[in-house]
């Protein structure tokens, strides 16, 4: 595993983190351990479509059709009812 510093945490942060784990039954360790975990898979599988429609406009621009994702989501949908 990876080791994480993180300098000039507020000291306001850093009592409320200790009092959040404490309510959990964790180490202020552990506890942010699981705050960034539970974060970061959040941000992964929270995006709408919209967001990930934005991203494929940035990377083709006016090269592909606008609605790149909505065709990708028509595709999936069909070939999951052949299945």
């Amino acid at each position: 595993m990876a080791v994480l510093t993180i300098r000039k945490v507020p000291e306001d942060v850093r009592a409320r983190l200790r009092i959040r784990a404490a309510k959990a039954g964790r180490s202020l360790e552990a506890e942010v351990r699981a705050i960034l975990a539970a974060a970061s898979s959040r941000d992964e599988q929270t995006k709408p479509a919209s967001s990930l429609q934005e991203l494929v406009d940035r990377f083709y621009g006016k090269r592909k059709p606008r609605r790149v994702v909505d065709a990708l989501i028509k595709e999936r949908r069909k070939e999951a009812r052949s299945e």
